[in-house]
């Protein structure tokens, strides 16, 4: 019998089974209590961060009209938004290495609650873009330094859940968001949106002060993942150059262009395209929201299971992620070409809600390769690259339309142009994420 056999079995004959080796007195402990407080706090706080997303594309209609904006004008009102969200991204990431999540975190929520004042004192493009731009700045460290602080309060082999919940998180916000802001925007104007999503981060904010305190699971800076302070820290190129990193790189950047064209055009789309009241729009934002949720919750879990089962998470999380983009992306070819309205909006709640599992299974697999103390510098530096669609994507979408013969046929060439990216970014992560094999491969370049 093997030595792990006989700690299953000797464990299975005692009341209270013992770990195989005595705990360390300075090894973390896992608070249960607190640390699904903490993910539960982390939750709403994505919810509120998604909500900032999607609020400009349900207020599109009324704002182009108040504010006489063309589709060009509007397409650089919404990628204003991540003009600065990649930038703040990269900047805060390398700052946590260094400052607490705690402060962090409600830094970025005092940010969104600040954020719409400009436009809300006067309304116009200039300060639309302007407020955009400031929530954007604020919102673009919000998912990989909330993971960051979410694995402070979770050890390796309990994340995946806690994984899925945050990102789960946007998917809620868009599911609550769409029918709430719709009907605001409705009855009250798109001011009143406004002015709600801030005073709910304001909330926020203040919960967060009072419960939210950085995890036991924070390693030393001079100590590497596997809790060796002699290992010292590894170069920023050798982190970043594998196939696991790229590939999941190359799949979120696929993902991101589907999530940046869904809130800031697929509302308009439906309502002008299809005839859609914006109610209607909403329901189809609700349906792949609930998508999202439902892969999510189902998938990322089962990851969990199946790789401590003894299956590679190359096949467990980098196939799927890659393969989750690879067909929304072909859905997302398909869609807007089909006549008729229950099909086209199928294939839409796919294109647009499938490729979420990319968030989650590539933060799972890069925090399987990367020393703790450096890992919120390289989510932040893999957000960077991989949220750049969020200033493409929706810029370009209006100069298409722009440029096309007719709307209709603009936002078909826009979606074809977002399904190559898509199909790309799937298949170069099939091929390349291995954390087995890069764990092994930075494991060996680490000076001794």
């Amino acid at each position: 019998m093997t030595d792990t056999g006989i700690q299953r079995t000797s464990a299975a004959t005692t009341k209270t089974p013992h770990p195989p080796t005595p705990r360390q007195p300075d090894e973390p402990v896992f608070d249960r209590r607190r640390s699904w407080t903490v993910l539960g706090l982390i939750v709403v706080f994505m919810l509120i961060n998604f909500a900032d997303k999607a609020v400009l594309g349900f207020a599109a209609i009324p704002l182009m009209d108040e504010l006489n904006m063309s589709e060009s004008t509007y397409g650089l009102v919404a990628s204003a938004f991540y003009l600065l969200f990649n930038l703040t991204g990269l900047l805060v990431g390398l700052i946590s290495t260094r400052m607490s999540s705690r402060m962090i975190l409600f830094s970025l929520a005092v940010g969104w609650a600040l954020a719409p004042i400009p436009v809300l004192l006067v309304a116009a493009v200039p300060t639309l873009v302007v407020s955009r731009m400031l929530l954007g700045a604020a919102e673009g460290p919000a998912s990989p330094m909330s993971m960051h602080a979410l694995y402070k309060w979770f050890p390796e082999g309990k994340r995946a859940l806690p994984t899925a919940l945050q990102i789960a998180g946007g998917s809620i916000g868009l599911l609550l968001a769409a029918p709430v802001l719709a009907f605001i925007i409705t009855n009250y104007g798109w001011r009143a949106a406004f002015i709600a999503l801030s005073v709910v981060a304001m909330v926020w904010s203040v919960l967060w002060l009072r419960f939210g305190q950085d995890g036991p699971f924070t390693a030393d800076p001079a100590a590497s993942a596997d809790g060796d302070p002699t290992r010292p820290r590894l170069p920023y190129r050798t982190l970043l150059g594998n196939g696991t990193v790229l590939g999941g790189l190359a799949c979120s950047f696929g993902a991101y262009w589907s999530m940046a064209i869904a809130v800031a055009w697929v509302p308009a789309y439906l309502e002008s395209q299809v005839d859609m009241t914006p109610g209607g729009a909403a329901s189809v934002i609700s349906g792949k929201a609930a998508l999202s949720l439902v892969l999510v919750l189902t998938v990322v879990p089962l990851t969990g299971v199946m790789i401590r089962r003894g299956v590679s998470s190359r096949w467990m999380r980098g196939v799927v992620q890659g393969t989750a983009v690879t067909v929304a992306g072909i859905c997302m070819l398909a869609f807007p070409f089909v006549d008729s309205t229950p099909l086209c909006i199928a294939l839409a709640v796919i294109a647009f809600g499938a490729p979420t599992l990319a968030y989650p299974l590539g933060y799972l697999t890069m925090a399987e390769i990367m020393p703790a103390h450096q890992r919120g510098a390289i989510f932040g530096i893999t957000l960077a690259v991989s949220t750049l669609p969020g200033v493409i994507a929706p810029f370009l979408t209006g100069k298409i339309i722009g440029w096309s013969d007719s709307v209709h046929a603009g936002y078909q060439n826009a979606f074809l142009t977002a399904a190559v990216v898509m199909v790309i970014g799937g298949l170069v992560a099939i091929v390349t994420v291995d954390p087995p094999r890069d764990a092994h491969r930075l494991a060996a370049s680490s000076p001794k």
